[in-house]
């Protein structure tokens, strides 16, 4: 990597450090990611999130290391509605190989070599009974045995755990509180855990990058109701994993239970927590309880980020240089576009009351995101302002997008045309062009 692109890519993380800095995670750690070799990398990057001020509750899995576990002791699992009937004697070695697996996390988490992401991390991993089981009980006639369910859930011992700046570490196995351990879904814990801490995200990982569309690409959002429908869509011969839709599962309950936003990401692809996390759009599918994008007025807490975006055109001569000063007399005349905090549109829509007319003024939509047509979606609210204030016309001056005010609508005109107060401004050293839309 260029100097420079390690510059850029590490200015361009720090709003998303600030975001994240004291919110909690849950993350699970299927039984699939922990058998694979990124898992050392999976953790090199759950230690750095934690570094970073990130609260962290690891939730691991164990689905295929229990099935390789109980056929290498010739004991056939027996499910019933697609839940796991565990008996005694499979119940013995389930103990057995969570047990080992969360030893394996731990030592992993404690690691402190030199020359390693994990160098001085000094991360207290604390596992404890901080979720209480209870028995399935029978079903149909079928007694599920040993398997079980979250009955509660310690919120106050795990946030004391977290707020002391521990990882907590939990796996499939809990206790009840008659003293019998049960076997559950890490997914169930993850979910329960998520929805009572009241986590700002969930993680999970999957063989994919996330949730693929008919095309093969990766769906960036997913509302609720539309990762339902993809659920319900996956039968029997799907090549999603088991895990993949236990997840996709709980992720859909967690976010109709209040978590904002669950997130899949693959356990292939090296670093791609990271890339989930701290880049604008991210590389994984999002559950989410709201659009992670939304159009809004501005407020004064937004002139940092109004700035950032029109600063570079303005160092270009492209739009008309405003101080902040300025700026804080005007935020109420923008709208932005905001997409995990951060502005990455805006447009200010200037009225002219005794002309009957409007201005639409300072359009900029970050590089990034011009293929969407955010432009068109500012243009049409300040229109719809325009039209509700019973304004005749809408105007606007560019030195650089006629074309795009001309197929939007627009006609060119002369000052002459401009309401007295904007002609007496007018800077004819720039030559803008003036463009006027009949409203």
């Amino acid at each position: 990597m260029r100097t420079t692109e390690l510059v850029d890519g590490f200015r361009h993380s720090a709003s998303y450090v600030n975001a994240h800095r004291g919110k909690t995670f849950v993350v699970m750690l299927g039984g699939e990611a922990l058998a694979q070799n990124k898992f050392r990398s999976i953790i090199n990057d759950i230690a750095l999130l934690h570094s970073l001020g990130i609260k962290m509750v690891l939730v691991h899995g164990a689905r295929p290391q229990i099935d390789e576990a109980l056929a290498e002791k010739s004991l056939i699992p027996e499910y019933h509605n697609g839940v796991r009937i565990t008996e005694e004697d499979a119940f013995k070695v389930i103990k057995q190989v969570v047990g080992g697996l969360q030893l394996d996390i731990t030592a992993r988490l404690s690691m402190s070599l030199s020359n390693t992401p994990m160098q001085g991390a000094q991360i207290n991993v604390v596992s404890g009974n901080f979720v209480i089981a209870q028995p399935l009980g029978i079903d149909d006639g079928v007694d599920y045995c040993l398997s079980g369910k979250v009955r509660r859930i310690d919120v106050q011992g795990l946030q004391g755990q977290l707020d002391s700046n521990g990882i907590v570490l939990l796996g499939p196995v809990a206790a009840s509180v008659t003293g019998e351990s049960f076997n559950l879904t890490a997914e169930e814990v993850a979910t329960q855990i998520a929805v009572k801490l009241k986590a700002d995200k969930m993680i999970g990982f999957s063989s994919q990058k996330g949730i693929l569309d008919s095309t093969g690409q990766v769906i960036a959002e997913l509302m609720p109701n539309e990762a339902q429908q993809i659920l319900n869509g996956i039968d029997s011969e799907s090549t999603i994993c088991v895990g993949t839709k236990a997840f996709l599962k709980a992720s859909i309950d967690a976010c109709r239970n209040g978590v904002s936003r669950c997130h899949f990401v693959s356990y292939l692809d090296d670093g791609a927590l990271l890339q989930e996390l701290f880049s604008r759009d991210g590389i994984g599918t999002q559950i989410v309880t709201e659009s992670a994008e939304r159009l809004r007025r501005a407020t004064i807490g937004d002139i940092g980020g109004i700035l950032d975006l029109i600063r570079p055109l303005e160092e270009k001569g492209i739009l008309v240089r405003r101080s902040r000063e300025q700026l804080e007399m005007e935020i109420e005349q923008f709208m932005l576009i905001e997409r995990d905090s951060l502005v990455i549109g805006c447009a200010a829509f200037y009225p002219f009351e005794e002309d009957n007319a409007g201005e639409f003024a300072c359009l900029v939509v970050h590089p990034e995101y011009r293929d969407a047509d955010r432009g068109s979606l500012l243009l049409n609210n300040i229109i719809s302002q325009a039209k509700v204030r019973g304004y005749s016309k809408l105007f606007a001056l560019t030195t650089r997008s006629i074309h795009w005010f001309l197929e939007h609508g627009f006609d060119i005109v002369d000052v002459e045309t401009l309401p007295d107060k904007k002609k007496q401004l007018y800077n004819y050293q720039r030559k803008s062009k003036i463009l006027a839309l009949e409203l």
